[in-house]
């Protein structure tokens, strides 16, 4: 159901040729057509891609991207009417959220990985980075499993660590 969603936008976006039948009859799009309601899931404090403003707007990064792939599918599926709810998620929530049909799509920071692939689709890559961590020199810490059974903190769902020693 994601995936044809998903597969769907993106065509939207990029100007691809995409067959109205599939679009409309099936999944994800066909339920924003019968209920003419598009749900957003957006982060409150993933800066700076999906955040609150101070009128408790969501804004940031993604937003932006997702309101540009809004636009695209009320044109393309001729709704230019459609209505767009927003419900915020959490990173425990928000998978299963787009899994069970709460919300249409996700606008945060949610890392595409092989796993999550499994379970939704993902649009295009539009920032990449990955989890750097620093040590003292004479900390000992010389690989990830160094780490083990060490206190540390990172945001849930980092999919890679990558140790640099500090001179």
């Amino acid at each position: 159901m994601k995936k044809t969603f998903f597969a769907a936008a993106m065509a939207v976006i990029s100007a691809t040729a995409m067959s109205p039948a599939v679009a409309q009859d099936t999944g994800t799009l066909k339920k924003i057509t019968d209920t003419k309601t598009l749900v957003i899931g957006y982060r409150e404090s993933s800066v700076p891609f999906s955040y609150l403003d101070n009128n408790q707007k969501p804004i940031g990064y993604s937003m932006d991207i997702c309101m540009k792939a809004v636009e695209a599918i009320k044109a393309k599926l001729k709704m230019p009417d459609l209505k767009v709810e927003l419900q915020p998620v959490t990173s425990a929530n928000r998978i299963p959220l787009l899994q069970n049909g709460t919300i249409d799509m996700e606008c945060g920071s949610t890392t595409n990985s092989v796993k999550r692939q499994e379970q939704v689709s993902f649009a295009n890559t539009t920032f990449v980075t990955n989890v750097k961590v620093v040590t003292m020199k004479n900390s000992g810490i010389k690989s990830l499993a160094d780490l083990d059974g060490q206190p540390i903190a990172t945001t849930s769902g980092t999919t890679s660590v990558q140790l640099i020693k500090q001179n």
